[in-house]
């Protein structure tokens, strides 16, 4: 259910509003349609009569939602939202955020740091945590890890991105993140989904390699309705029966997404397809079709990476590839952040 009041209404009728939904049990998300405030409700709806409500002060009328993520939808903020991290507005220009995939040691993250921010990435990315699909995999370096990635944070100015696996460690890596990741595997982990939203990070949370739209948009959800607005989309390419990339990206996502959701939404180029040689191309198809951002694996000497070696680039292709998505972007009236 959304509320919409009349354009002009009194700050005073909004607060009032919001204050008794509030202490009827339902939770109460306020946003903006130009003059008119919009009033985003979640809980037991049904408690409340229509009617009732329409004869508050300073109510137009009550809509109902046809979608089961309200908070993430376009029905309750038609405008789009931008998430701050740090001086970067993701969802206002076009984000690079680039780097290793897994932490390695200090030295390879400070150099891998210093690459992109040389090469115009806008953000690092970086595992410290893994989640491998074999246990004899590397793992990540865990808290010394996030150590290494706060360090080259001091080194370049750039905010750091990384994952958060579950729930108990979601205070440690706030401590030491800009960002927190969810990725592919937890996008249903809905303990996790709660936990983020209770932080104050901002949270990118990946698509599910077999998740529905709706269910992932209904994923964000549980992070908005636990109180963190500050979520940002990312398509990482779903599991078809295509073998010739790792996964298959669902290109028309972007603008399918757009109209239904008004959070930013990156593409990750890297696990979509799997391969170094394909990533500059479908980064450029990304932003052709309207993605707010990028999220790709780039290693200073990506042959000998202990993980996603073969789907990472150098620093130098990194500044290759942005050099071509500036173009891009500048031709459908973007610019690169």
């Amino acid at each position: 259910m959304i509320i919409r009041m009349r354009a002009g209404a009194e700050s005073g009728d909004v607060d009032f509003v919001v204050a008794r939904l509030r202490s009827l049990g339902l939770s109460a998300h306020l946003s903006f349609d130009g003059d008119s405030a919009l009033i985003g409700l979640s809980g037991p709806v049904d408690a409340v009569p229509v009617g009732v409500i329409q004869r508050w002060r300073g109510v137009e009328r009550v809509l109902p939602t046809n979608r089961a993520y309200r908070l993430a939808s376009t029905e309750l903020r038609p405008e789009r939202t931008e998430v701050r991290v740090g001086d970067v507005a993701v969802g206002r220009d076009v984000v690079v955020i680039a780097g290793p995939c897994s932490v390695e040691g200090r030295d390879q993250v400070l150099r891998a740091a210093d690459g992109v921010k040389k090469a115009g990435a806008t953000m690092l990315r970086g595992g410290a945590f893994k989640p491998r699909t074999s246990p004899y995999s590397f793992q990540g370096l865990a808290e010394e890890g996030l150590k290494y990635l706060a360090e080259a944070r001091e080194e370049t100015g750039l905010a750091v991105v990384t994952e958060v696996m579950a729930p108990e460690f979601v205070p440690l890596v706030s401590d030491y993140a800009d960002v927190l990741q969810i990725g592919a595997r937890n996008v249903q982990n809905f303990a996790l989904l709660a936990a983020v939203g209770h932080s104050e990070k901002p949270v990118l949370l990946k698509r599910g390699m077999m998740s529905t739209i709706e269910e992932w948009l209904l994923s964000a959800e549980y992070i908005l309705s636990a109180g963190n607005p500050n979520v940002i989309l990312c398509e990482r390419g779903i599991r078809t029966f295509e073998t010739t990339t790792r996964n298959t990206l669902d290109i028309s996502a972007v603008p399918a997404v757009q109209e239904l959701s008004h959070l930013p939404m990156l593409v990750d180029p890297s696990h979509s397809t799997g391969k170094r040689s394909l990533v500059t191309a479908v980064s450029r198809a990304a932003v052709a079709a309207g993605a707010d951002g990028l999220l790709i694996e780039c290693h200073p000497d990506p042959d000998n990476a202990q993980s996603d070696g073969y789907q990472s680039i150098t620093p130098a292709q990194l500044a290759d590839l942005i050099g071509q998505c500036r173009a891009v972007a500048e031709a459908v009236g973007r610019n690169i952040a």
